[in-house]
């Protein structure tokens, strides 16, 4: 089963779109991007995403992209 990652539009100022898009290239899962979160406080603070609906943060969207691509991986063992 393909895993979803969902990210907010409002986070796109962090690259985030950017980050994720190449993990939905690579066949690795979904990309949903949504309006909103309802996450604001979080979205306006720190690139995150949500990966089967767990949420995943990081300082940059560069190391957004390997925390997801980690957390996609213990997905795949479990």
């Amino acid at each position: 089963m393909k895993r979803i990652v969902e990210f907010c539009a409002g986070n796109t100022s962090y690259g985030t779109d950017r980050a994720l898009r190449p993990l939905e290239e690579q066949g690795l899962c979904s990309i949903i991007e949504y309006g909103c979160l309802t996450s604001c406080g979080q979205c306006d603070q720190t690139p995150f995403a949500l990966v089967n609906n767990e949420e995943v943060e990081a300082p940059t969207a560069k190391e957004l992209y390997a925390a997801v691509l980690k957390r996609l991986r213990e997905l795949e063992t479990k």
